[in-house]
């Protein structure tokens, strides 16, 4: 039986969801409650607990080389805004790994791929918010890695493909993004943009199953030649760009959506590879 750890993409909702008090419908359900319950339930799916867990956020968007934090100690960084006092009172005080950060950057080297680092950077909501429902102990340590400011297919699936022997060093790789990102329409049940969010899903999905990583790779470079595509990340798809270092550390695992969530009609869904 292999040791090699999956690779996921999550999705990671919108600032602090999963925290915050929401009406609940006719069936007593809150809108976020399945996505709670998914991010839950990951520790149980995966069945064993890795030596630590590098993640991809989707709100680390803004170097020009992928960037690794080596803080033994992240602190917390509330990048998000006009939401309930309590949701910035929020804290996680899951340890770092400089020594993953450390092998992470050699193997980015070796696939000639520039890096840098960080000392300073607390872990973002990107990472708060759903490992303090996949890990609520705080036991697990955490090095998080920036996406590079060119958010484009090719280079991101080649860093993911660089880190890609983590996945049998007892490291789980794990994406944080959103597969539907327009927060200006998250909250409106606009039929047509309705259909346009799943079919966009539907096609990711799809995309994402190939097991011929170039085959994978060369379609979701097309993923903003697809018609919904940009109507559902909007203003930008720096929520997407996560999933595609997932796709190239897949290798030849295809991807499986183990999870859909809905808002007003709106799917978002997590995808595992292996």
């Amino acid at each position: 039986m292999s040791n090699r750890f999956p690779v996921y993409f999550i999705p990671h909702g919108g600032g602090p969801w999963p925290f915050m008090d929401f009406p609940r419908d006719a069936e007593g359900k809150a809108p976020w409650d399945d996505l709670r319950a998914f991010l839950e339930g990951l520790d149980a799916e995966i069945g064993r607990r890795p030596k630590a867990v590098l993640v991809v956020s989707g709100h680390w968007e803004k170097e020009p080389v992928p960037t690794v934090s080596t803080a033994v100690k992240p602190g917390m960084l509330f990048d998000y805004y006009n939401f309930p006092p309590h949701t910035y009172e929020l804290s996680y005080p899951a340890p770092g790994s400089p020594a993953l950060a450390t092998r992470a950057r050699a193997l980015l080297a070796e696939a000639g791929i520039e890096s840098a680092e960080d000392d300073k950077r607390g872990f973002d909501h990107g990472v708060f918010i759903p490992f303090m429902l996949v890990y609520p102990e705080a036991d697990v340590p955490l090095t998080m890695i920036s996406l590079k400011n060119t958010l484009d297919v090719e280079s991101h699936v080649a860093i993911g493909k660089a880190l890609a022997p983590l996945r049998d060093e007892d490291v789980l790789i794990i994406a944080s993004g959103m597969s539907y990102h327009n927060m200006r329409m998250f909250r409106q049940a606009e039929p047509n943009h309705v259909q346009q969010a799943i079919r966009f899903d539907d096609w990711l999905t799809e995309a994402v199953a190939s097991p011929d990583s170039e085959r994978r790779a060369d379609v979701l470079s097309t993923w903003d030649q697809n018609p919904d595509a940009l109507a559902c990340h909007v203003p930008d798809h720096d929520h997407l760009v996560p999933l595609f270092v997932a796709a190239g550390a897949a290798g030849s695992d295809g991807g499986r959506q183990v999870f859909r969530g809905e808002f007003l009609g709106k799917p978002y869904s997590a995808y595992r590879f292996g």
